[in-house]
């Protein structure tokens, strides 16, 4: 019965964004049901793809990541992996036709990680395309269905939304980005004279990328929007409390929205979208 594989693949997904990410599985699972398979199927894809950079230090990540991408286009080709990651990805790149330039953008975006510490201008455009734009992409291409017209009218408010969710990331993570891996992501920044005029400067960028994002957001189809305005809601209240802290602050700590308030942020959320608010 492949169906129970192919279900039970997609389970492995579902539970993989679920331990990883508490704002990211409330927000698929007041998607519509059609559309949560397919985003647990890239986000399951995308997290264990950036584990190998991020967490498997006693390893050869470079080896590990080459692998991934091989199997990764194995199995898209084939229709089938005995790896229950890249099976529920695959599914989901052939059901929904995503281009193999997003995949690669994606990937090569990871293999940057093993290469640079310091992410000069053309670099940073280019990772943050990679690691975040893009999947914000394969995900419009599951709520568009098909059509290229609605998708070519929301590709810019999709990358400018992960492009404001990765930025984001980039301030809540500064610290153990540098201690743990030597990383600072922003382009002329210097990790041990970061300032607030520095802060400022990235707020004014990512406040840039939400207003584009949200324009986006209120176009989506009916069982995405909310969804997507969901995590859109929890980021911009990230944002709001890593505004209200100082540079040293951010460079102590990783300042996070806690569960009550997501909590909170569901339900008034959710009032809004019934009442046609968003």
């Amino acid at each position: 019965m492949k169906e129970l594989y192919d279900n039970t693949c997609m389970e492995c997904a579902q539970l993989i964004t679920q331990r990883y990410s508490t704002s990211f599985s409330m927000g698929i699972r007041v998607f519509d049901k059609k559309y949560r398979a397919p985003v647990y199927g890239i986000y399951g894809f995308v997290r264990f793809a950036d584990e190998i950079v991020d967490t498997f230090h006693d390893f050869d990540k470079k080896l590990l990541l080459d692998k991934f991408r091989k199997d990764t286009y194995q199995a898209i080709e084939d229709k089938i992996s005995l790896n229950p990651v890249l099976h529920a990805f695959q599914s989901v790149v052939n059901k929904y036709g995503i281009e193999s330039n997003l995949i690669d953008a994606f990937l090569d975006s990871m293999e940057m990680d093993l290469h640079f510490n310091n992410y000069e201008d053309h670099l940073y455009k280019k990772y943050i395309y990679g690691s975040a734009e893009v999947v914000g992409l394969m995900c419009l291409k599951i709520f568009c269905k098909g059509d290229i017209e609605k998708y070519n009218e929301l590709e810019s408010s999709a990358c400018a939304l992960g492009s404001a969710f990765q930025k984001i990331n980039f301030l809540r993570d500064m610290k153990s980005d540098f201690d743990e891996r030597g990383r600072v992501y922003f382009p002329g920044v210097d990790f041990n004279h970061f300032t607030n005029e520095d802060k400022v400067l990235i707020e004014n960028d990512i406040k840039a990328d939400f207003d584009h994002a949200y324009s986006g957001i209120v176009r989506l189809p009916d069982g995405a929007r909310f969804g997507v305005y969901l995590a859109y809601v929890y980021y911009i209240n990230l944002f709001k409390k890593i505004k209200r802290a100082t540079a040293a602050k951010v460079k102590e700590e990783r300042i996070r929205v806690n569960d009550t308030k997501k909590v909170y942020l569901l339900f008034s959320s959710a009032v809004k979208s019934r009442l046609n608010m968003l």
